[in-house]
């Protein structure tokens, strides 16, 4: 039985790797600092918990070595140099990285102030921002560089590490469910939806589902290399307020806003224009198969987030404040 460790696998991407590696009759741990968090379907198919940080508990997670080992946890060049000790005891190594790495022509990343303007879906080949250390990795700025130094640290190591790069990750679980300002609507029972630029906007999703499968065909294919990890279709902002409107049994008017409304109004997390896509043809030539679409993969998040009786203890209730200004919307729609 092949074996698998996950750090970070009591979270959104980490939950997702251990259903899908069990199901397909790997030996699971997940290691994490919270047991609570280890859900019961996991623990019921077979996963282990294993309690550990990055601080000199690594070794002792991985025991013995591992044939897979999936890092969800990294974002500095010294987490990733964390790794390295353990590299020559694990058949393929995955990092989780990010989208957000990625820079256009200009330099424009998806967290600077200048929105970026890809020139079509974005391949592996993308600049991306130069590599630093010496800024927070949870600045704007710093976010994306500090993803790139981690990258660098792993991919020069001459170990078979693959660099997964998804864009918005849904599913189950997650503290910051982007679905939930469509979903919030219906709960409140509003009859309206506003969207902003008319809704065109596409900033791609990706499965936590999709992104566990892809890891998958890695764990088969080990070696060094970098892959986009994003849903094979890329719904605008109008559709996925009609996915999530369906599936709830929910009817509203549509409001779509041009260039000559109020700033602010009809804000929504996928307010992309240019849109962002990533491109997947190299996941595809890997042996790839999605797990589903868009729709498919987001109707157990939207379930989860109706029968919830309250939401995650980090959910980020300030995020979505702007997004659900219901006062500003009448006033414009009386007006």
């Amino acid at each position: 039985m092949p074996r698998a460790v996950i750090l970070g696998g009591t979270g959104l991407i980490g939950r997702a790797a251990a259903r899908r590696l069990l199901a397909a009759g790997w030996d699971v741990t997940a290691v994490g600092r919270d047991r609570s968090r280890m859900p019961d379907d996991v623990v019921a198919a077979g996963g282990r918990f294993v309690a550990a940080d990055r601080n000199g508990e690594l070794a002792a997670a991985l025991g013995g070595g591992a044939d897979l080992l999936v890092d969800c946890l990294c974002f500095t060049a010294a987490h990733a140099r964390d790794l390295l000790p353990l590299l020559a005891d694990v058949g393929s190594t995955v990092m989780i990285s990010t989208k957000a790495v990625y820079v256009d022509a200009a330099g424009n990343h998806v967290n600077s102030a200048a929105a970026p303007n890809f020139d079509g879906p974005i391949h592996e080949s993308q600049p991306t921002m130069a590599p630093r250390e010496d800024v927070e990795h949870l600045s704007a700025e710093g976010y994306g560089a500090n993803k790139v130094a981690a990258e660098r640290v792993l991919l020069d190591s001459g170990h078979p590490v693959t660099v997964l790069r998804p864009s918005r990750v849904h599913g189950v679980g997650t503290s910051k469910p982007d679905e939930w300002v469509f979903v919030k609507r219906v709960l409140d029972g509003r009859r309206v939806v506003v969207l902003s630029r008319g809704g065109r906007g596409v900033d791609q999703t990706s499965a936590a589902a999709n992104i566990a499968a892809l890891i998958e065909v890695v764990a088969q294919h080990p070696g060094p290399r970098v892959l986009n990890s994003a849903d094979p279709d890329a719904p605008n902002a109008l559709e996925i307020s009609r996915i999530v409107a369906a599936h709830l049994g929910h009817r509203w008017q549509e409001v779509l806003l041009d260039e000559h409304a109020p700033g602010g109004l009809g804000r929504h997390p996928w307010d992309r224009v240019p849109p962002i896509r990533l491109d997947m043809t190299a996941a595809r030539q890997l042996g790839y198969q999605p797990a589903g679409d868009y729709a498919a993969t987001v109707a157990a998040e939207l379930d989860w987030l109706t029968a919830a009786t309250e939401l995650p203890p980090n959910f980020d209730h300030d995020y979505f404040t702007p997004m659900l200004d219901y006062a500003a919307e009448d006033d414009y729609l009386n007006s």
